[in-house]
């Protein structure tokens, strides 16, 4: 029964990550893609990590699981603040023309 459920969580990660990965490439602003990316792979990262839990042998590896999502979660949140913000930056500067 375990090994189903992990399957189940597998796949859904791999959809997940599909999904963030057509994002980048499809949609056209910057903040979009982001969007999209950053979304999409903290929840398939979540899937992956829950099917590897599921899969893990004690407690404490389980936990240290859990421990590299949460800053995997943060560290992509804060790489993604940093990217729009130079985004916004660079749309909103001024140019020669002006």
């Amino acid at each position: 029964m375990i090994d189903a459920v992990t399957i189940v969580l597998l796949l859904a990660s791999a959809v997940f990550f599909t999904g963030g990965t057509l994002g980048l490439l499809r949609f056209g602003d910057t903040l979009t893609r982001l969007h999209a990316l950053t979304k999409a792979d903290n929840l398939g990262l979540g899937f992956l990590v829950s099917a590897l839990i599921l899969q893990s042998e004690s407690v404490a590896v389980a936990v240290k699981l859990g421990l590299i999502w949460l800053l995997a979660m943060g560290v992509g949140s804060a790489g993604a603040y940093l990217i729009a913000r130079h985004a916004r930056g660079v749309a909103n500067a001024p140019t020669d023309k002006e």
